[in-house]
């Protein structure tokens, strides 16, 4: 009834057309376009900050009270936690799927409720989701020889304009310094003017207050009363008084120098071998990533001159990555088509191919409609669905077309030849299109982040096979009826008729003849053909299993940029860490594979991830493929150049597609009881290093160093007056400093620390020992109730669902894979003596790995079923549909193979 009353119409359907073709247009120029699809990660974690804190106290004092109130929220998969010098994190792993803003508010709860059960010197904690959209999609750095002060103001600068595009979510500024005002300090003076940490915390805090003082409403008028309180620059502090003796007031000006400088160096960064700061731009979600970043790089154009020496550069430019996929997919599906038309010409004619290729971009562009409709992206996953759709979605198409191509033959008019054809596939076609969607139906319900990755193949073929559907049975139809015309005209038609007339294998020559020809004698030898087709799958399926190259979770690709970490061990300090990192950098960067090299060097307090001993970090991204040598090439080549430093492991990695984890093989190591993880981390690791195949093995246990307790005999200390706080403020006067208040100056937008500190030559280990602290009996040397001990160094601390943890992590040789080496591992293990009371878990790629393929078992399984009950619905048969269901099983032959 549909078909015919759409062929009553035919102007009608031809408008619709138009207005699909022309909406579907306007979608694909409209659609956002970027690389991997915007999917929202389960992951949410909460930072919490407490300058100086040790891992041991942050674990004990930050992580604990904080898992308590998260490990009460539904839906958490894992509850895993990292203590670090100066501060922690708790991270939230939720089922995927999880309703990201139900989940945060859920975590912003609990974390407000932990907040009073936190030491009050740590900072607010922040909770932050995870998204992709949220990391940057081009970083813009700011090199040169110039002071710092003045490349962070032309970053600052840069940034308000960056920021102030719609498109752009937040442009952060990484490798700057906080600033810091701080009151350098003579110790002699200190001691002479009697000085006491906690005098100068409450002199410099009480004299840099708001003072709120109201209004003064005298009943003759009405008068504002301000009491000026606030300090607003560093010079108003030298006037500040830190003590009174009698008549005499001592000012900070009389026993210290105030700077404006700041903080300590945790982290440097370089671009090319020069200091450098960089802009991280992240886009708001559904933008387009191309035209976001031409603006940004507008913009940059834009500003004002640069001083001399500053360079910009543009790193990690996903649009140039995004255009040229684009550009790839975008001519992969025109070849597609091309070579389709090329067949369906050959097959049919002319005429009736210009009426099939009106599918084709019928149903792309219906599907991408779809698509732009419900919010989703041109990423890659979408155009490869649509190269694996276009060979299906003119089935339907050529079996009308050439139906009614047969009737018109036969002598019809070609509304009738094209209404019967439509009308008498109809079921067929939509049997067919019905069984296709069937296998990839399951696929929406595919688990994981994995899952939120690939889910936009069976939307994107669904979408695209339903769209075509329509076209099979109306469209293509009802044009047909319009301009159809029987293919080579009245000779053409009496040879088909005559050939028919004839019986099936006479009059027909050709490939179509010589398959006849063969079928033929098939059909006289069913039992020999389907013995041979049973001894051939089986034979197929057994060869593989002896001598094919395994299973991977993605596959390896060609990378386009590379991470090449350096590895020291030692209490080394900042300034020595870069030292090691520049002797890398300088060996690399001559290199013409490289494009950019941009070096970072990490300090303790700013390592989150990775190993330990990781001291820095350069990212280099490579020339197009097609003007370098292949990466495992230049990877060796940067190894050569690096053997011969001491000192230090360099270790190389190269780009992965794919949600895919930092290193392949991830084991975990966990136990109610931390001190027996060291010793079964260091069993497994020494079978690791054993086996061949695995490279830049590395694991979590502590490394060498020691730590200074300073440990205080509080009867003692109490005996002359003083505690444990006055105690912990005259040594941070030598390490940090010590933090007496805040100003906010007219030319900063944050707040700014004002610490006080020993200069820099009195901030030794000796100076520690020669502290006096002031007392009622007078100064009194700190060792007189202080001890000053070398203790190991705790490094970072790692918990996983309220358990000691600890990971060791491994990546596989070229032409290894890592599947085959953790059933290596998971073999060895297993043999291994453990203690019962350590639990052993394969975590990262193996973990999605085993659960994408207990689902796709699963789907396959499904799929099959739908397929099945589709064509027992068609043909009323179970033996028709089991008939049709064994070319599912057969098909296997050619993919083995293959």
């Amino acid at each position: 009834a549909l078909i015919a009353a759409a062929y009553r119409r035919p102007r009608t359907v031809s408008m619709l057309l138009l207005l699909v073709l022309v909406a579907g247009a306007a979608a694909y120029v409209g659609i956002p376009k970027e690389s991997d699809p915007d999917i929202n990660i389960p992951i949410i974690y909460v930072s919490m900050s407490h300058e100086g804190i040790s891992p041991g106290d942050a674990e004990r004092l930050l992580i604990r009270p904080m898992e308590q109130e998260l490990r009460g929220i539904d839906g958490v998969r894992q509850l895993s936690s990292t203590a670090y010098e100066g501060g922690a994190n708790v991270t939230l792993e939720f089922d995927a799927g999880f309703d990201p803003d139900a989940a945060l508010d859920d975590v912003r709860s609990k974390v407000d409720l932990a907040r009073p059960e936190l030491p009050a010197d740590t900072d607010e904690p922040s909770v932050h989701e995870i998204n992709l959209s949220l990391f940057p999609v081009v970083v813009v750095t700011l090199a040169g020889d110039v002071p710092e002060r003045t490349l962070l103001t032309l970053a600052r600068g840069l940034q308000d304009d960056i920021e102030s595009l719609p498109e752009v979510l937040e442009a952060t500024i990484q490798g700057g310094r906080d600033e810091l005002v701080e009151i350098v300090v003579d110790p002699a003076l200190v001691e002479s003017y009697r000085l006491d940490a906690g005098e100068l915390i409450d002199f410099v805090g009480r004299s840099n207050r708001l003072v709120a003082a109201g209004v003064l409403d005298t009943g003759l008028g009405r008068f504002g009363v301000k009491v000026p309180g606030l300090l607003e620059g560093a010079g108003e502090l030298l006037a500040l008084p830190v003590k009174v003796e009698g008549d005499a007031v001592t000012a900070v000006g009389d026993i210290a120098q105030v700077r404006r400088t700041f903080k300590d160096p945790a982290t440097f960064a370089r671009v090319s071998g020069e200091p450098a700061l960089a802009i991280e731009v992240s886009k708001r979600t559904g933008e387009n990533i191309i035209g976001t970043i031409e603006k940004v790089r507008h913009i940059v154009a834009g500003a004002a001159a640069w001083p001399a020496g500053v360079e910009i550069a543009f790193t990690q430019d996903q649009s140039n990555d995004i255009r040229r996929m684009l550009s790839d997919l975008q001519n992969n599906v025109l070849s597609a088509v091309l070579l389709v038309m090329i067949v369906i010409v050959w097959a049919l004619g002319w005429r009736s191919a210009a009426l099939v290729g009106v599918a084709i971009p019928g149903s792309f562009l219906t599907g991408i409609l779809v698509l732009s409709s419900a919010g989703m992206t041109m990423n890659i996953v979408v155009l490869f669905s649509l190269i694996l759709a276009v060979g299906m979605l003119v089935d339907g198409a050529i079996v009308v077309t050439e139906y009614a191509e047969r009737k018109m033959a036969e002598g019809q008019h070609r509304r009738e030849a094209y209404l019967a054809a439509a009308s008498r596939m109809a079921w067929p076609i939509t049997a067919s299109t019905m069984t296709t969607l069937a296998a990839f139906l399951p696929l929406l319900f595919w688990p994981g982040i994995v899952g939120e990755f690939m889910k936009f193949l069976p939307i994107t073929l669904i979408a695209t096979l339903s769209a075509s559907l329509a076209m099979a049975l109306v469209f293509v139809p009802t044009l047909g009826s319009l301009f159809g015309k029987a293919a080579g005209g009245d000779a053409e038609r009496a040879r088909r008729l005559a050939a028919d007339a004839s019986g099936p294998l006479t009059g027909i020559g050709g490939f179509t003849g010589a398959y006849l020809a063969l079928l033929d004698r098939a059909l006289n030898h069913p039992a020999k053909v389907l013995a041979t087709a049973v001894a051939v799958l089986v034979a197929v399926q057994m060869a593989y299993a002896s001598f094919g190259k395994g299973v991977e979770f993605f596959p390896d690709i060609e990378p386009e940029r590379a991470a090449i970490q350096i590895h020291a061990r030692g209490n080394l300090s900042i300034w020595e860490k870069d030292r090691l990192v520049r002797e890398v950098e300088e060996r690399i960067l001559d290199m013409d594979a490289f494009e950019t090299v941009y070096a970072t060097v990490a300090g303790d307090t700013a390592r989150r991830e990775g190993s330990e001993d990781v001291i820095g970090r350069i990212n280099v991204e490579l020339v197009p493929w097609n003007r370098r040598p292949p990466a495992e090439e230049i990877f060796a080549e940067v190894l050569e150049r690096t053997a011969d430093l001491a000192g230090i492991v360099v270790e190389l990695s190269g780009q992965r597609d794919g949600p895919a984890s930092e290193k392949p093989i991830q084991i975990q190591v966990s136990s109610g009881e931390p001190a027996l993880i060291g010793p079964a981390v260091a069993a497994i690791r020494a079978r690791m290093d054993a086996m061949d195949g695995l490279r830049d093995i590395e694991d979590d246990r502590p490394l060498p160093g020691i730590e200074w307790d300073i440990d205080v005999d509080r009867a003692q200390a109490a005996k002359f007056g003083t505690d444990v706080a006055s105690i912990g403020g005259m040594v941070q006067l030598v390490t940090n400093g010590l933090l007496l208040s805040t100003l906010r100056p007219d030319d900063s937008r944050e707040e700014i620390d004002v610490r006080a500190r020993f200069s820099g030559t009195a901030r030794t280990l000796d100076q520690l020992d020669r502290l006096r602290i002031t007392t009622a009996q007078g100064e009194v040397p700190l060792s007189n109730f202080v001890t000053r001990r070398a203790v190991p160094r705790t490094g970072t601390i790692q918990r996983v669902d309220g358990k000691r943890a600890m990971t060791v992590k491994a990546d596989v040789e070229e032409g290894v894979l890592a599947d085959a080496m953790v059933a290596q591992l998971a073999a060895g293990i297993g043999e291994a003596a453990l203690d019962p009371r350590i639990e052993v878990e394969f975590r990262g790629e193996r973990e999605d790995q085993d659960e994408a393929a207990r689902f796709l078992m699963q789907a396959f399984a499904v799929a099959l079923f739908l397929m099945a009950v589709i064509l027992v619905t068609q043909f009323n048969s179970f033996y028709s549909a089991f008939l049709i269901l064994s070319a599912v099983v057969m098909s296997t032959i050619g993919v083995m193979i293959g």
